[in-house]
């Protein structure tokens, strides 16, 4: 049976990485993405399908395949309302998540963020700790979080907070180490070649990853 890997969120920074390496490399045959609209990307092995995520459950029989990769998030800057930004952080990871076990999918990919807590104050933080633990609930044999701190790479928005607080990490990240090491910088070429090279293990269980954790993978 082809190996065939299912990718949420690859139109992002470190989704569209992935669906390079994905298409790229030869362990998956198959690739499906589910994008909001067509991205401008053609290749044998990839299949686009567009879908209203309010409405995953109408979608549920193409969620099957070896591994999935949920890259799905958003931004204050982006979504302001918190209840839109709670059903793009947690919502729609939950139910793919569900319906992809249901399908017999092995493995789950989710890309979290450092700091992650549901018990945090914080109402970004503690989404994304929510998100990780109601995904551990779902049974998954295999689960994989990732948690990386600042993003790096090339992105097709221009955000210019982010170009100033980058600037601001490049003379930061040499000072932080020890415990300190997971908050470091980290370009997203290497968060989704991280998550490539662990789908291809064939270990089961919990495996969450800080972002010094994920440059040593």
């Amino acid at each position: 049976m082809a190996n065939k890997a299912i990718i949420a969120g690859s139109s992002g920074l470190i989704g569209s990485n992935l669906l390079d390496i994905l298409l790229r490399e030869t362990f998956y045959e198959e690739v499906l993405i589910l994008v909001r609209k067509e991205l401008p990307v053609r290749h044998p092995k990839l299949t686009q399908l567009v879908v209203d995520f309010d409405r995953l459950e109408a979608y549920a029989d193409q969620l099957t395949g070896h591994a999935i990769f949920c890259c799905l998030g958003t931004t204050r800057h982006k979504t302001p309302d918190r209840a839109v930004y709670r059903k793009i952080d947690h919502d729609y990871p939950l139910i793919l998540a569900q319906l992809a076990h249901k399908n017999g999918v092995e493995q789950y990919h989710l890309v979290s963020a450092v700091g992650a807590n549901a018990a945090s104050s914080t109402f970004y933080i503690k989404i994304k700790g929510e998100t990780e633990a109601d995904i551990q609930r779902v049974g998954f044999a295999t689960l994989h979080i990732y948690r990386p701190s600042l993003l790096t790479g090339n992105r097709t928005e221009k955000r210019v907070e982010e170009k100033i607080v980058t600037a601001l990490f490049k003379i930061i990240d040499p000072l932080l180490f020890g415990g300190l090491k997971k908050y470091k910088s980290i370009p997203a070429s290497i968060v989704a070649a991280a998550m490539y090279k662990q789908s291809m293990q064939i270990n089961t269980g919990l495996f969450i990853y800080e972002s010094d954790k994920i440059k040593q993978l």
